[in-house]
């Protein structure tokens, strides 16, 4: 007689990551995408019920959150989320002239496999700018610009723009809803500079990343343009 085969057992569901990374991961993604906007009065009771957990892993996640400048905890009152400010801006446009002037003229020759990636980033922000979902489209964004870097080969260097990561996302958003004629002057000059990689021309691919990233430099100034 046939033996009959053992039934599969079943699949054991995949576990949850702690109580306090939970937390810290829906407060930082809010923070980023702007769901919590700067000046916002968060409070542990109302992050222990959105997230089903305690007050202990919120406060746990808080203090993270604090030490990378997202929020300021007040005793007895919660946290307050922390607007981006102009020194902020002022800093990461310096750090990111300082790296990606650098790595766009290191880019030149480009690979074939980096000119395919970044035309692949380039389609997915604009696919992401016509649905109007800002918070893809500044992660595409700052996607793109990393791929450079990451061309160079250089660890350190992108460990240290890597650093940079959080900061950029959340200016990104703030700026394609405070300036959102600004998304399509985004998505052009991410051409322009995808084509001087291609065509080789590193004068060319430098000048534009400065006009690029040194356009955010006037909102540090409080202008518009």
């Amino acid at each position: 007689m046939p033996v009959p085969a053992a039934s599969a057992a079943p699949a054991a569901p995949p576990r949850q990551p702690p109580a306090a990374e939970r937390v810290y991961q829906h407060i930082k993604q809010a923070v980023l995408e702007r769901r919590y906007e700067g000046g916002t009065l968060l409070t542990e009771g109302e992050l222990a019920t959105d997230v089903g957990v305690s007050r202990t892993p919120v406060r746990e996640a808080l203090l993270k959150l604090e030490v990378e400048g997202l929020i300021k905890l007040y005793p007895k009152k919660g946290a307050l989320v922390l607007s981006v400010s102009a020194q902020e801006i002022a800093d990461v446009v310096e750090t990111r002239l300082l790296v990606e002037e650098h790595a766009a003229r290191k880019a030149v020759p480009a690979s074939a496999r980096l000119i395919g990636r970044l035309e692949e980033l380039l389609a997915e922000q604009r696919a992401h700018a016509e649905a109007g979902d800002f918070a893809a489209a500044a992660v595409t964004d700052r996607c793109f610009h990393a791929e450079i870097v990451r061309s160079g080969g250089n660890e350190i260097l992108s460990r240290l723009y890597d650093q940079l990561r959080d900061r950029q996302l959340r200016m990104g958003v703030a700026v394609m809803h405070s300036h959102p004629d600004r998304i399509a002057k985004t998505l052009a000059e991410h051409a322009e500079i995808l084509e001087a990689l291609r065509a080789g021309d590193a004068d060319a691919a430098v000048a534009v990343v400065h006009r690029h990233v040194g356009w955010f430099s006037h909102l540090a100034r409080g202008e518009q343009r």
